[in-house]
């Protein structure tokens, strides 16, 4: 497995770097702190669209017609965003070097952030009992605090984070480390 996180990340790197952590967020579906509001508001979301979308028909005309996309709203919201959010974590891979930490995720389509290790400002890590969690990068944005784990939803990228990954505490002290260097 680290081969495999290896070579996805070896073709982004400069002639003279050298990775000294590779790393994967935690795959299956998670349950974060958001799904304490998100599970409820999802669940009356669709039974209300669906119930709206019976009544309507019921009525005749084309008024359930109208209730469809607030349906499909409602399934993602159920169902859909733990299979979204499960993929683009298999899909993501974390690097780190000398230099920087490298981001690869993408479902469709590859994405690649590289974030300058010296220039790096307010990193801070959540760590779990297990030893797991995420490091978060930047300034955050009090308008995303009620959007973790939103992250899957068009338009809700929150800063760069090494999202759930083993070892978060040793991860997060060897960034530190190399920021002090040089």
């Amino acid at each position: 497995m680290r081969g495999d996180i290896q070579s996805e990340l070896r073709q982004h790197l400069d002639n003279k770097e050298t990775l000294l952590w590779t790393g994967q967020p935690k795959k299956g579906v998670v349950f974060r702190t958001a799904d304490i509001f998100l599970i409820p508001f999802s669940l009356l979301w669709c039974g209300f669209a669906i119930f709206w979308m019976f009544m309507a028909s019921q009525g005749g005309g084309i008024f359930a017609i109208f209730g469809i996309p607030f349906v499909i709203i409602g399934l993602i919201f159920v169902f859909g965003r733990f299979i979204i959010d499960a993929k683009q974590r298999e899909n993501t891979y974390y690097g780190l070097t000398e230099d920087r930490i490298i981001i690869k995720s993408g479902v469709f389509s590859k994405n690649v952030k590289s974030l300058n290790i010296r220039t790096l400002s307010d990193i801070e890590y959540n760590e779990k009992n297990d030893g797991s969690g995420t490091i978060s990068i930047g300034p955050k944005n009090p308008m995303m605090i009620w959007g973790n784990g939103m992250n899957w939803w068009p338009g809700m990228k929150a800063n760069p984070q090494l999202d759930l990954i083993q070892n978060v505490r040793k991860v997060y002290n060897q960034v530190i480390e190399l920021q002090k260097e040089k």
